[in-house]
C-alpha cells in the first residue's frame, strides 16, 4: 500500500504520516530521511522528528539521493541496512528481510527533489545546464516507484510549495515546477493520497476501503 501525505509547511503532516506507518503490520519500520541538514533551523527540525520517532522502532536510514537503492545498492545507507540485524536477518529468531515484512517512512520528497536539482554541484550549474523539470520529475518517480516495489506499505511525505502566488526567480520557480508534476505523478501511483490541513487530515483519494477512521493501515 502506497500512502502521499502532503501540506503546508507546520501543517501536522509529518505526525499524521507517522501514525500511518505505526498503524501497519509490518514489523520492520524504516525512515529514509533525505533532507541535507544546514543550520540551526535544520538542525532543530531534524531534532524536533527524531523525538517524534524516539521510542518507535524505527531504522532510519539517509538517503539525500537515489532512494531506490536504499535496499538493494550501493553507497553508506545501503551497507548501514546491510550490516545490521535487520538487514541479515541475523538476530535471535529473525528472518531474513525479504521485503514482505518492511514498512517505510520516506521523508520528505521536497528535500529530495531540492538535493537532485540543486545539491552536489547543482547550485553552481546555470539554468540551461540542469535537468528539465519534467526529466527530473520522471527521473524521481520512478526512483520512489522503485523503493516502493521493495517494501510491502509505504508513506511518502511531500510538500504544498505553489500555495502563496509568489513570482520567484527562474532557478526557483523551475523548482517549484518541479514539484508539481513531481506530485501529480506520487498521486498517480499512490493508492491513497491525503493533504493535512491545520493538523486535519482531507482525503483527496481513497482506495476500497483500506484505511480506517483512525489511519491504520489495513
Amino acid at each position: 500500500m502506497i500512502y502521499l501525505v502532503t501540506g503546508g509547511s507546520g501543517s501536522g503532516k509529518s505526525e499524521y504520516a507517522e501514525g500511518l506507518i505505526m498503524g501497519s503490520p509490518c514489523s520492520r519500520r524504516y525512515y529514509v530521511a533525505t533532507m541535507e541538514v544546514f543550520g540551526e533551523e535544520g538542525r532543530a527540525k531534524v531534532k524536533r522528528h527524531q523525538e517524534l520517532r524516539r521510542g518507535k522502532g524505527f531504522i532510519t536510514l539517509e538517503c539525500r539521493r537515489d532512494v531506490g537503492n536504499v535496499f538493494s545498492g550501493h553507497g553508506p545507507d545501503h551497507e548501514r541496512y546491510r550490516q545490521s540485524n535487520h538487514g541479515l536477518g541475523c538476530g535471535p529468531g529473525q528472518q531474513p528481510d525479504t521485503g514482505l515484512d518492511r514498512a517505510v517512512l520516506l521523508e520528505c520528497v521536497s528535500n529530495l527533489a531540492a538535493n537532485e536539482m540543486f545539491g552536489s554541484g547543482g547550485a553552481d550549474r546555470t539554468h540551461s545546464e540542469r535537468p528539465d523539470a519534467c526529466s527530473l520529475a520522471e527521473v524521481l518517480a520512478e526512483d520512489i516507484r522503485c523503493l516502493a516495489a521493495q517494501v510491502k506499505d509505504m508513506v511518502i511525505v511531500t510538500n504544498e510549495v505553489a500555495m502563496d502566488g509568489i513570482l520567484y526567480d527562474p532557478e526557483t520557480m523551475e523548482y517549484i515546477r518541479l514539484m508539481g508534476l513531481l506530485n501529480q505523478r506520487l498521486a498517480e501511483m499512490a493508492d491513497q493520497v491525503v493533504e493535512v490541513v491545520y493538523g486535519i487530515p482531507v482525503w483527496l483519494k481513497r482506495c476500497g476501503n483500506s484505511v480506517e477512521r483512525s489511519g491504520s493501515v489495513k
